[in-house]
């Protein structure tokens, strides 16, 4: 069984923006629905290629993107990233994976560092530093699947194929510390 890509998580500050990372999506084979609602009885939506797109006016629209996403949805959210609404946004999507703030940059541009989540940093830190997986997720305090799928989520986002390669892609943009 080969594994679907993870769906693409945008938050973006105006309608310009959204249209810009919709067009890339759209382009890489996304079919683009306005709104978030999933009229799809099926829960797992990963397969249709299917990203939602809309302003987040309310917790009703923020609710209703995340569990899209987490039914395997890409969202394309407009929303103020500095708002109380759009900081609750960001953190529940997050949970899922990596989310793209501001326009998306193409997938091997040197912004890939800043689209990781805590835990990805923590992780290919540990792993530069010479642990297991097995042995940074323990110490960070992760079930090894779940440290499994943020690593492989690092290595979609740096676009490359092993973790080793990752971790080097990770050193060379973070740069010294």
């Amino acid at each position: 069984m080969t594994r679907q890509p993870d769906a693409p998580r945008h938050v973006v500050a105006t309608p310009a923006d959204a249209d810009t990372v919709l067009r890339r999506l759209i382009r890489d084979g996304w079919v683009a629905r306005d709104g978030f609602a999933l009229p799809d009885p099926a829960w797992d939506v990963t397969g249709h290629r299917l990203v939602l797109h809309g302003r987040i006016t309310d917790a009703e629209s923020l609710q209703l993107a995340v569990l899209a996403a987490a039914r395997g949805a890409g969202i394309v959210a407009i929303c103020d990233a500095e708002s109380p609404l759009g900081r609750a946004l960001i953190d529940d999507l997050a949970r899922l994976g990596p989310v793209r703030q501001g326009p998306a940059p193409e997938p091997n541009d040197h912004g890939a560092v800043a689209d990781l989540v805590p835990e990805q940093r923590a992780l290919l830190d540990r792993l530069a530093a010479g642990d297991t997986i097995a042995a940074a997720a323990a110490a960070e305090f992760l079930s090894l699947r779940t440290a499994n799928r943020r690593i492989a989520e690092a290595r979609q986002l740096f676009g490359v194929r092993t973790t080793r390669e990752a971790v080097l892609a990770y050193l060379r943009q973070r740069g010294p510390q």
